[in-house]
């Protein structure tokens, strides 16, 4: 069967460069006589290969020196309790901005560690756009403060970087990260979840400056200090070794086309194209506010709710598949990451078009 164009939310594509070459790598990789798979952590080869990718993504998003990069597990969610745990540091409270459902699952588990600031919050419109920095309410004395850049569910994006001063600013970026350039020296804390634009489920990636770790909440389990994780190089116990392996190949892949900043002007084009085709419609729409419009994640519902079974069973007899709304939301979400190419989208909206011409 010849490769279909999956705009699943995560676990997601995966560049089809970096499948072809863990395949003719997995049984013997660089002539080592062992696939990568097999390979001790503490080996040279494998050290080699973990080493290397925290430097290629080092160079693509310009991570300042006094910068840890950590390679975990558990996800995203994880971080949900690890960056309180650690960032907390004898503060009273934290501050949050409330996007979406990862920012609520981010507040809930950071109110078991201690009290919670919500700065601002879109619940008031189903989460379909984000406050401006000038309606939050704000802590000066706050521990950090987090937020939510991308909310791959709602697909709502926020495309500044706010300003806070002395308090820590962590962004949990499982759904942006590399698709756009970011300034890391403005952020304290950076976690994301591998599984939609870095490579395989099973990696967490934490970049977190050096001055925030070392005093964790007491009673913090052993694995949850990133001081533990940092002073280890990640390899405190085994890392998800061929998860870091395949991200290595991504990493690489985005530097041979040009960096973030060829990502992120293919990036536009991709969005432009898809949300231009939505808003030419009277059949189609986007829920989320136009300034607040995900490059990653696109909504969208069809004018008559009954129709949608019937776009879905006709998308996947075109090979265009993972289209349904989360059950949350409803509707439709493609989500196009770094590795959907811009032939996928022409498909998704050469689709859309014919089928409102034989459905509206």
């Amino acid at each position: 069967m010849e490769r279909i164009y999956n705009f699943s939310a995560g676990p997601a594509v995966l560049p089809r460069e970096v499948l072809e070459q863990a395949r003719d790598e997995l049984v013997n990789w660089q002539g080592c006589g062992m696939s990568v798979m097999e390979m001790s952590h503490r080996g040279k080869e494998y050290m080699g290969i973990q080493a290397e990718a925290e430097a290629d993504l080092r160079e693509l998003l310009g991570i300042p020196g006094n910068y840890k990069v950590l390679f975990l597990q558990g996800g995203a969610s994880m971080q949900f309790s690890m960056v309180p745990l650690n960032l907390y540091r004898g503060k009273a409270s934290a501050d949050f901005l409330d996007t979406g459902v990862w920012s609520e699952k981010a507040i809930a588990e950071a109110s078991r560690y201690g009290a919670v600031n919500v700065v601002a919050s879109s619940r008031d419109k189903n989460y379909t756009y984000a406050p401006t920095q000038d309606a939050w309410q704000t802590d000066p004395n706050a521990a950090f403060l987090h937020y939510t850049p991308n909310e791959t569910i709602g697909g709502v994006e926020i495309f500044w970087t706010p300003e806070t001063g002395e308090v820590p600013l962590v962004a949990d970026m499982s759904s942006t990260i590399l698709s756009r350039a970011i300034d890391v020296s403005k952020f304290g804390l950076i976690y994301a979840g591998a599984q939609k634009n870095i490579g395989p489920a099973g990696v967490t990636v934490v970049i977190v400056r050096e001055d925030l770790i070392g005093q964790t909440l007491p009673g913090t389990p052993t694995l949850f200090d990133y001081q533990l994780h940092a002073d280890n190089d990640s390899m405190y116990n085994t890392p998800p070794t061929y998860g870091i392996y395949i991200a290595g190949l991504v990493f690489k892949l985005l530097k041979d086309r040009g960096g973030i900043a060829a990502m992120e002007r293919q990036n536009l084009l991709k969005a432009d194209l898809l949300y231009g085709c939505l808003d030419a419609s009277g059949f189609y729409s986007s829920p989320v506010a136009r300034e607040n419009r995900s490059r990653m994640n696109v909504p969208f519902t069809l004018k008559d709710a009954a129709l949608d079974e019937d776009f879905l069973k006709g998308a996947k007899a075109r090979g265009l598949v993972q289209l349904k709304g989360h059950r949350s939301v409803g509707g439709m979400r493609a989500s196009i990451y770094n590795a959907m190419p811009v032939e996928g989208v022409q498909d998704h909206v050469d689709n859309i078009k014919e089928f409102e011409k034989t459905r509206s």
